[in-house]
């Protein structure tokens, strides 16, 4: 009995011992270099990144993420940022009904709808509510489930963005993060091609 005892209870060589606990710490640091190492980097570069703007930078430069706008929609019922949906990229277009420029931005945006529909685009005016409301009807917006239009009643996103001419376009990724603004009328192969990889 001793002897089958001592073959069952026979310790096994000191490397088997060691080569497995070895790899965990060294994996353990690396892991820890990384939390400690890497992450505060990466906040820091964000930060100074964000602190070499100018205090007169647009807002939407200093606050890179949908903003918190307010439109009245045809309908009379307010639109909110809150009413977006979730993960889903967002184009905010700022235009005139009475606008050359913006017509034409719309009639190109209407024509390649099948590439935009993936994209809830926000379309939004300061001009008269009647106004829009026509060019909502003439247009038929409504048929689009993707857009949603409304009066920026407040005269906010001017102001946010800095507007200096229309169609103003602010095209924001699944996360509502920004990824770039266009002023002018802009072809809608480079609008998509601004959302690659980010959409």
């Amino acid at each position: 009995m001793r002897g089958s005892t001592a073959e069952i209870c026979k310790p096994k060589a000191k490397s088997e011992y060691s080569r497995k606990p070895q790899k965990q710490i060294i994996d353990a640091m690396i892991n820890r270099f990384f939390l400690l190492i890497l992450v505060p980097m990466v906040f820091a570069v964000k930060l100074a990144s964000a602190q070499t703007l100018p205090p007169d930078s647009p807002a939407y430069k200093r606050f890179p993420n949908v903003p918190p706008f307010t439109i009245l929609q045809a309908d009379s019922t307010n639109l909110t940022k809150d009413h977006l949906k979730k993960h889903q990229p967002t184009i905010i277009m700022y235009f005139s009904p009475d606008c050359d420029h913006c017509k034409h931005q719309w009639a190109d945006m209407e024509k390649r709808m099948k590439d935009l529909k993936k994209y809830q685009i926000v379309m939004v005016t300061y001009q008269p509510f009647e106004e829009m409301v026509s060019f909502y009807r003439e247009q038929k917006i409504a048929s689009y489930s993707n857009i949603k239009m409304g009066r920026d009643t407040k005269f906010f996103l001017p102001t946010f963005y800095k507007i200096q001419s229309l169609p103003f376009q602010a095209l924001y990724d699944k996360n509502g993060d920004l990824v770039t603004t266009f002023e002018g009328n802009v072809k809608i192969d480079k609008l998509l091609a601004a959302f690659k990889g980010k959409d």
